[in-house]
């Protein structure tokens, strides 16, 4: 089920306790009220399933796993994972909000609408400014399913994603990064069902585990002009790969900011973020790469 989409500001839901560069966007959110109501209905949607345990539901197995249709329990027990004859079994991804700085338009800036947003590395900035966002590359892989079709790969559509830089700012609107378009770029998913975006690891900034923003659309066509959005929705970062390449140089006030937060009580991740936390691959410095599975 869709939620309906939110594009209000996500910091009590994205900068919860939020540091000085976001200071100019205070009013970020709806407050309170709608952030625990969002979360009230999330949760409501999990219990409809039979509780969170059925969190796991809607992961997305590799295919081949199986010929037959099976039941396996999660690993927080009560709840249970059916994989269909394919071997793939999934729900969609959570709905959550884009947050204060969507760069869709729904907020202020819209960077969908200039030419050059349509590209695969979104470490430099396009247009007025060439600035490339420092720190540590890595590949970020979003493989888009569609389910209403037995979760097979969803061919032409479209992924908008874009975070925060090394310093946990957004580019077009924290101070000092507002000129910049970077860390920002639409990509058509292929044959696969996948995209393939180079960047750098995001910097934790106070009050949000490290995450990625995303928004699923259609096709490139209704990306570019923010219509018929198909889902809103963040991935989170691992721990461990959190530490790693906090300790590399230019991260160092992420690695204070990470010590203050947990997935357990980031104001998204909260009430289940096992559908959307990435699997890595590879190894800081070496391609480091983030996969996950996108049901739609």
């Amino acid at each position: 089920m869709l939620r309906s989409r939110t594009t209000t500001p996500d910091h009590a839901h994205d900068d919860h306790g939020d540091h000085g560069d976001h200071g100019d966007h205070g009013d970020h959110d709806r407050g309170l009220q709608f952030d625990l109501s969002t979360l009230v209905n999330r949760r409501r949607s999990l219990a409809l399933l039979g509780g969170a345990g059925l969190v796991s539901l809607a992961a997305c197995l590799p295919e081949g796993s199986s010929d037959s249709t099976t039941t396996t329990t999660s690993a927080s027990g009560g709840g249970a994972t059916t994989t269909t004859g394919s071997g793939t079994s999934c729900s969609a991804i959570p709905e959550e909000t884009a947050g204060p700085y969507p760069g869709d338009g729904s907020n202020g800036v819209n960077v969908l609408s200039q030419s050059g947003v349509v590209r695969s590395d979104i470490r430099s900035s396009f247009g007025s400014s060439t600035t490339t966002a420092t720190g540590s590359a890595f590949e970020i892989v979003l493989k888009v399913l569609d389910t209403s079709n037995s979760c097979n790969p969803l061919v032409g559509a479209a992924v908008y994603l874009w975070h925060a830089n090394i310093d946990g700012k957004y580019s077009m609107y924290s101070q000092g990064v507002t000129n910049e378009n970077y860390l920002r770029g639409v990509q058509e998913t292929d044959s696969n069902g996948e995209v393939h975006f180079t960047s750098i690891f995001p910097g934790c900034y106070d009050g949000r585990w490290p995450h990625l923003h995303f928004e699923v659309y259609p096709s490139v066509a209704k990306a570019v002009a923010a219509g018929n959005k198909l889902r809103t929705s963040q991935m989170a970062m691992p721990q461990d790969v959190c530490q790693q390449v906090y300790a590399t140089s230019g991260y160092s006030q992420s690695i204070t900011n990470l010590s203050r937060v947990s997935l357990k009580t980031d104001n998204v991740f909260s009430d289940g973020y096992s559908l959307q936390l990435g699997t890595m691959t590879g190894s800081v410095g070496d391609d480091l790469r983030a996969t996950l599975a996108v049901p739609v």
